[in-house]
């Protein structure tokens, strides 16, 4: 292993709990007072975070670097696939867009985006004493083995242990597992120290005769059953999570609509979280009604999805719930949306044109080629309050504001834009709601009502301390360090 300390996760499927694993042990070994990275070469999600140095990579590798106790870095994820339309994505290169390419485009170059990946790696063993590594969905995947970056391919050009993941909480487990193992190459399967199965509920004496089995048939060990937690509120990489804790007095009631390329909806996790908002994601063919509030998020396709909306009459239900006195906010895409036109004229995200918005906000946006990727912290002035808040920008878009006064002070200029009624408001900002004193003062601003304050950031670390707490407990972390060679972890 050319004397670096790696472990690579890989899952029998997506969702199987790669990311949270990885985060859980870059935590353990923080603890341990071990310099640790997280890293992932290949990320599909439109899910993403900035970083200090000006790019932008996927969230739950910035979520794996705060288990880490450290400040992620563009290296941390160096290829990043954007999806913009069902066979085409935006293809981000350590933190900085490189091309849009069809799903056959990329295929045929990940061979060339391999330098960029071992690069990327090589840059965080020489900084860190270990590197916990992140794959992508499965690596049983027979139709993208070739010129694989994500999974094996990788883990044989850097030559790294690998463990695999698997939800048993799906069913199955055995057979993805094994199934998993069986399509792997000889020298993939030698690779491979050992298995991990997720979100165990029950008697763990009803699953052993399974698990003698499995390490009878593939001579692998299983290394952990790590327990279901219950109410694990940790950022999800790209899937949208609608479960939620509710008291019996809600105090505002939030719709978001699901876009068909919406991004970054870890937005509203801050909401979704709180007891006293009940947050609703609105899915095709359902209403924007029964809220006090309705909040428009962010789009890859920004243009796209603003058709989607009108198709779905959600347009409609947002004039009627503001003609009834309802609050209405939109983050990015969504707060380009609330102006009166978006003008693409060099095709950044599709066919060039113009479209025209919903005009509830005198701004004007133009689609650029050049993203924009700056953390911003700012002051929020809603409601007679000027609340600290801090975050992160990600956009093409340039919007002038015409009419209405600003939001925000960002950074020293100003940012967003709120109606002359007060209805509406709209900023660039991304992490808006995560602050401790914005949502007291966004719920007083929709009706007039009070709840506690109850920033993100400290549910994240409860979050991420629970991951390690059952690893700690429930994996067999000495046997794992001596199947990768380093007894002395």
């Amino acid at each position: 292993m050319q004397n670096r300390t790696a472990i690579m996760v890989q899952g029998t499927t997506s969702d199987a709990g790669k990311s949270v694993l990885v985060a859980g042990l870059c935590r353990v070994l923080a603890r341990k007072g071990i310099k640790v990275a997280p890293f992932k070469p290949q990320n599909m999600a439109l899910n993403s975070a900035v970083t200090q140095d000006g790019g932008e990579i996927g969230r739950a590798q910035a979520v794996q670097a705060q288990a880490a106790n450290i400040a992620p870095t563009v290296d941390m994820n160096p290829i990043l696939i954007k999806p913009n339309s069902d066979t085409g994505a935006q293809i981000i290169i350590q933190g900085k867009p490189y091309a849009n390419m069809d799903a056959c485009g990329f295929h045929q170059y990940k061979q060339l985006a391999m330098p960029y990946v071992l690069d990327s790696f090589n840059k965080l063993t020489q900084r860190f004493d270990a590197v916990v590594i992140e794959g992508a969905g499965s690596p049983a995947e027979i139709n993208l083995r070739e010129n694989d970056i994500a999974n094996m391919g990788f883990a044989e050009a850097a030559d790294i242990p690998v463990i695999i993941v698997a939800d048993i909480d799906r069913g199955g487990v055995f057979a993805h597992l094994y199934g998993t193992l069986a399509l792997l190459s000889p020298s993939e399967q030698q690779r491979v120290k050992g298995f991990v199965i997720n979100r165990f509920r029950g008697d763990i004496a009803l699953l052993e005769p399974g698990l003698e089995w499995l390490e009878q048939k593939t001579g692998k060990p299983v290394l952990g059953v790590l327990p279901y937690l219950h109410g694990l509120n940790i950022e999800a990489e790209d899937a949208i999570i609608s479960d939620q804790p509710l008291s019996d007095n809600i105090k505002l009631k939030v719709a978001v609509p699901v876009l068909t390329r919406i991004s970054n909806h870890t937005d509203f996790d801050a909401l979704r979280l709180h007891p006293d908002i009940e947050l609703r994601y609105v899915g095709k063919g359902e209403t924007l009604d029964n809220a006090d509030l309705i909040i428009l998020p962010g789009s890859k396709s920004v243009r796209d999805d603003l058709d989607y909306l009108r198709q779905q009459g959600w347009d409609r239900d947002i004039y009627r719930h503001l003609r009834y006195g309802g609050k209405v906010i939109g983050i990015c895409g969504g707060y380009q949306m609330l102006g009166q036109q978006i003008a693409d004229p060099l095709g950044v995200e599709g066919t060039p044109g113009t479209t025209e918005g919903l005009k509830l906000l005198n701004i004007t946006t133009e689609l650029k080629q050049e993203k924009q990727l700056t953390q911003t912290h700012a002051t929020l002035n809603l409601d007679g309050a000027a609340i600290a808040v801090s975050g992160y920008e990600i956009h093409v878009g340039q919007s002038q504001v015409n009419e209405h006064q600003p939001i925000i002070l960002a950074d020293g200029r100003p940012e967003g834009a709120i109606s002359y009624d007060q209805q509406i408001f709209g900023s660039y900002i991304h992490g808006l709601f995560d602050a401790e004193k914005v949502l007291p003062t966004i719920v007083n601003w929709v009706n007039g009502e009070a709840i506690a304050e109850a920033g993100i950031k400290h549910k994240q670390e409860s979050a991420i301390d629970r991951i390690a707490d059952a690893i700690e407990s429930h994996m067999d972390l000495t046997r794992l360090w001596t199947e990768i060679g380093h007894q002395s972890l």
